[in-house]
């Protein structure tokens, strides 16, 4: 990959709400984890997230991405 492409890549709003899920996935395993006493991994809490809080966060996130929108026009 170039480097234009890198940039390109990096700049992009799926690229940019990949990041955003993930680190809401990295905060649930964190709590998961502190809740179990141990490390559950990434693929626990990823699974868990997905099925109890992600059309939640997307919602919330949607929403806030459109009033942002809103009020920078």
């Amino acid at each position: 990959m170039s480097d234009a492409d890198a940039k390109l890549l990096k700049g992009s709003r799926l690229y940019q709400e990949f990041l955003a899920e993930r680190e809401e996935i990295m905060r649930h395993k964190w709590f998961q984890s502190e809740k179990a006493g141990f490390d559950v991994g990434f693929e626990k809490a990823l699974l868990d997230w997905l099925v109890k809080h992600r059309a939640d966060w997307r919602r919330k996130r949607q929403d806030q991405l459109r009033q942002q929108s809103t009020a920078g026009s």
